[in-house]
């Protein structure tokens, strides 16, 4: 069998920067396990399979796969997908993706980049020990936990944030002296760290070594949940934010009533097939 594939740098302006994807279109779903095999082999944060969705409420259904195990909602690896598909026709300035856990998600051309709409996953906060003390830190100015394991933790300053040097074994392991966390067996929680920025107005890490990614290069959901807190901290709709990893990416965010509607650019760095 030979399969289509393409990475993309997402949140990038040019290669070597933002998240890579690869995305995968299929005419039809293949075994999960087979999906796993595929994106453990490619060893990118996320591999998005997309397949044209016959129920006429988007016009792909769009699954997205760590190395290890299939997410919930992947904001990088959609944009990628929606960039790979409204490169592949110019007549179109809208593509949606029906998700099973996150809804109807859309990626629409904007100037020379696109814009993503995601869920607003508001976090309310928690006491996370645990969390604090695995990314090196004594203590944090909030820390803030949504149910789809998503933790936000807020510091002081951009220096504190490009600091960071977790423990990754201890991150990835839910622990009794977080009880909000340790409710469920998986360990795959995102840790956020956020504090405001030097040159935007957020700046960010994101760490999920219990999904097989010690530190993601630029996260779309860490923004689907930290902009419902910077809006409202900030008292404006709207921000600038980069997240700060060895590739870093710029990304704008804008809340839109229970959407997060996430700004960016793609680029397509290799075109190819997959033997399968």
């Amino acid at each position: 069998m030979k399969l289509p594939i393409a990475q993309i740098d997402a949140f990038a302006t040019k290669p070597f920067e933002g998240n890579p994807a690869a995305v995968m279109p299929l005419t039809e779903w293949l075994d999960d396990a087979v999906l796993q095999a595929i994106a453990a082999e490619n060893n990118l944060s996320e591999t998005a399979f997309l397949v044209p969705d016959t129920t006429g409420a988007s016009e792909f259904e769009l699954r997205w796969f760590t190395p290890t195990s299939e997410v919930v909602l992947c904001g990088h690896a959609t944009l990628a997908s929606g960039h790979h598909v409204l490169t592949s026709d110019s007549a179109l300035t809208t593509v949606r993706f029906r998700t099973r856990k996150a809804g109807i998600l859309s990626v629409t051309r904007a100037g020379d980049g696109y814009e993503l709409a995601l869920p607003a996953w508001a976090a309310d906060p928690s006491p996370l020990p645990h969390i604090v003390a695995a990314l090196g830190l004594t203590s944090a100015v909030e820390t803030l936990w949504h149910p789809n394991r998503y933790a936000l933790i807020v510091l002081e300053n951009a220096a504190q944030i490009r600091a960071l040097d977790p423990d990754f074994r201890a991150l990835g392991r839910p622990s009794s002296a977080d009880p909000v966390v340790s409710g469920s067996a998986e360990p795959d929680v995102l840790t956020i760290v956020t504090a405001p920025g030097d040159d935007t107005d957020v700046i960010s890490r994101v760490f999920a070594p219990g999904a097989g990614i010690d530190e993601d290069p630029v996260t779309g959901s860490a923004h689907a949940v930290m902009t419902p807190y910077w809006t409202k901290r900030l008292g404006r709709d709207r921000f600038t934010a980069y997240q700060a990893s060895a590739r870093g990416g710029h990304l704008t965010c804008r809340l839109d009533g229970d959407r997060v509607v996430l700004g960016g650019q793609c680029v397509t760095v290799l075109e190819g097939v997959f033997f399968l």
